[in-house]
């Protein structure tokens, strides 16, 4: 599913909505493999293994993508969402994501799935380098005698049966929020609703301001043409494979179990094997070390749903060995691929998706247009989208290009609101008008 989403993005015939809702499905995907992985952190955790990263983290947008996935599942159950966004986010901050963005997605699922009618809100502050999210519900709520047994594995205090789930979700959201120095607090009223109130130190990145490039679409590669083999059981794998890499370049050559592999390895000159670990009567290393006593020493990626599989010393002779698992990120198989082969990409970058404003329609003083780019310079998204109203009410400000703006502001691109702001159309062709009104 999550391969065929990800293909899926990169068509340029599907429209925009279409697109949103592929985006959103990739994601949720991608969340639920990060919650199965999760089930095997809280033992990494007791052992002291788990790792925590820091990165440059475009907070905005991540908050942003969650309130995208859990508006559409608090709506299939009738519920409204809220989202009160902060005043001001930098562009980045320091933490771990993948962290983050799990303990975000225990939290907000657990309401949308314990709220029957009412409501669900998020509510996100920033102050200091500090990040206040609060996530409330109008569900069945917790029983002050269950507050803390709710933290404890496999614990389900709810009384309903149907509710699915694990029991492992919030023990691993709080031994998570602990671990990444911050602290997570549980109020609840039965029968009237619940509040978890998360607080982490998220510092704002303090280098160049963090502008993660345009996304390329990989469209091929100069030089011969490389042979594949793909060695998986499962047939829609293997289809993935050719759906994901013929149209680059690559010749392919599928097999669905270890011996089709060898009478094809024999057969035809491979330059990379792709072979699935987990496959009946011969697995993928029985495989690779077969192939490699018959004198087959191309590179491989082992590919498996197991994340330590890796670390296993399965084998040991000559020869390039990667690993990736399942589900398979394509930009990192890519990478992988390209470093292994020594390849450089033929790459067209996709056009930038925010909006553009550059529509001559719309009148402001020079004072307004100030007061507007002071506003963004802030952060202050509320006063920006006061002002943006009462302009756009006063027919100052198009609607259309107001509806610009505030997708922009939804975005958090406070930049990109001020660099518009300074590039109107009449001062760029020098006819401004002289009583200090600005056509744009």
């Amino acid at each position: 599913m999550l391969g065929y989403a990800q293909l899926l993005e990169r068509a340029d015939d599907i429209p925009p909505a279409r697109q949103r809702g592929i985006g959103i499905m990739r994601r949720s995907g991608e969340h639920l493999a990060n919650l199965i992985e999760g089930l095997l952190d809280i033992s990494k955790i007791e052992a002291g293994k788990l790792e925590i990263y820091r990165e440059e983290v475009r907070i905005g947008d991540l908050v942003q993508q969650l309130v995208a996935m859990f508006e559409q599942q608090a709506s299939d159950k009738g519920l409204t969402f809220h989202y009160n966004a902060p005043h001001w986010l930098p562009e980045a901050v320091m933490t771990d994501e993948k962290r983050l963005r799990q303990i975000l997605i225990n939290l907000l699922s657990n309401a949308v799935k314990f709220t029957d009618r009412g409501s669900v809100t998020l509510d996100f502050q920033y102050r200091s380098e500090v990040a206040f999210f609060s996530v409330h519900d109008t569900g069945i709520g917790i029983a002050p005698e269950n507050l803390e047994r709710i933290f404890k594995p496999f614990e389900r205090v709810s009384g309903d049966s149907r509710r699915i789930g694990t029991g492992l979700g919030l023990t691993i959201t709080r031994l998570l929020t602990y671990i990444m120095g911050g602290d997570l607090q549980v109020e609840s009223i039965r029968g009237e609703g619940t509040t978890f109130k998360l607080t982490l130190m998220l510092p704002s990145y303090s280098g160049d301001a963090y502008q993660p490039a345009e996304p390329a679409v990989i469209t091929g590669y100069p030089g011969k043409r490389h042979t594949l083999l793909v060695v998986d059981d499962d047939e829609s794998h293997r289809q993935l494979m050719m759906d994901l890499l013929t149209p680059i370049g690559f010749t392919l050559l599928t097999a669905e179990n270890g011996h089709v592999a060898l009478h094809l390895a024999r057969q035809n000159h491979i330059d990379l094997l792709l072979l699935d670990v987990a496959m009946p009567e011969m697995s993928g290393w029985e495989l690779l070390r077969q192939l490699r006593n018959k004198g087959q020493l191309a590179p491989v990626i082992m590919i498996s749903a197991e994340a330590d599989e890796g670390k296993c010393r399965h084998f040991t002779g000559e020869g390039e060995v990667r690993y990736l698992v399942k589900p398979l990120r394509f930009p990192l198989l890519l990478e992988n691929i390209g470093e292994i082969l020594h390849l450089q990409w033929r790459t067209e970058c996709q056009p930038p998706k925010q909006p553009e404003i550059h529509e001559p329609r719309s009148q402001l003083t020079r004072v307004q247009i100030e007061s507007l780019k002071e506003m963004a310079r802030l952060g202050y998204v509320r006063g920006f989208r006061e002002l943006l109203d009462k302009h756009i009410s006063a027919n100052q400000i198009s609607k259309a290009e107001g509806e610009k703006f505030a997708e922009l502001l939804r975005r958090f691109r406070f930049k990109e609101i001020v660099e518009s702001l300074e590039r109107p159309e009449g001062e760029k062709n020098g006819n401004s008008k002289a009583d200090g009104t600005y056509r744009r």
